[in-house]
């Protein structure tokens, strides 16, 4: 049998094993995960496949989600009700008044790098531990 092909039934193989982790089926498996990413962008019924075992495994954790709003576990019912029953108004929301103190609220830009975001989150902590102390200078809304 061909190399590749054997590599990929073996990753289709420890990819249901492991739920759908590729890191786990690939480790199992002995094969790069280059590798499996390379196998996916070059076959298109590789890629169909490792698409099912996916979906295979959500099928898998919706119905223990569901086991556990049967089990009247409240997280996983208000879970469900937050990302399936929006359109019944089941959202959770932050409410903001003309009483909210500023600081409370943060606008995060796209980032580039991790480099940028961290940048923007040492600035951020400053202006909000200036903003807490009294310090006004440093509030971009009070500028």
């Amino acid at each position: 049998m061909d190399t590749i092909v054997h590599n990929k039934k073996e990753l289709l193989k420890t990819l249901e094993k492991s739920l759908g982790i590729v890191t786990t089926a690939c480790h199992a498996a002995g094969i790069a995960r280059s590798t499996f990413y390379a196998y996916c962008k070059s076959d298109p019924e590789f890629k169909k496949q490792v698409d099912e075992v996916e979906s295979v495994a959500l099928d898998f954790v919706e119905s223990q989600l569901f086991e556990q709003i049967r089990n009247n576990v409240p997280s996983s019912t208000i879970f469900y009700l937050k990302t399936k029953g929006k359109k019944r108004g089941y959202v959770e929301r932050l409410e903001l008044t003309p009483h909210t103190p500023p600081s409370c609220v943060m606008v995060v830009p796209a980032m580039q790098s991790m480099d940028d975001w961290e940048k923007h989150a040492v600035e951020s902590q400053q202006r909000l531990l200036a903003d807490s102390r009294g310090d006004q200078s440093s509030s971009p809304i009070l500028r």
